[in-house]
């Protein structure tokens, strides 16, 4: 993994995320955008183990059904988002363009 892919990782996980679990993943993975969503796939479990909602009432409420949304939309966008391995299969593939005038001359 170089240093590209690095940063991508932690900018969409977090900087607190340990790179050498990062490395070992890609690894065995071989995709960043794997590696993003399996982390986050894993937050998501870990937060699905637990309850989301308990309530002791008149003390305190703790509600982490926000939490689990959020994760979810994560996941969505590192889906669609373009990740480093995907600039470099697009910078392989030549593009055409076809230029077209605005306005026709007589």
């Amino acid at each position: 993994m170089d240093e590209f892919q690095r940063s991508w990782l932690l900018a969409q996980l977090g900087s607190d995320t340990d790179p050498a679990d990062l490395e070992r993943r890609y690894f065995r993975l071989r995709s960043v955008r794997a590696v993003a969503l399996e982390v986050l796939g894993e937050r998501r479990a870990k937060l699905l183990a637990d309850p989301l909602k308990v309530t002791v009432d008149g003390v305190v409420t703790m509600d982490l059904q926000e939490n689990l949304r959020g994760i979810e939309r994560h996941i969505e966008v590192v889906r669609q988002v373009p990740a480093p391995e995907d600039e470099d299969e697009a910078s392989d593939t030549p593009a055409v363009a076809r230029l077209v005038p605005t306005r026709r001359y007589r």
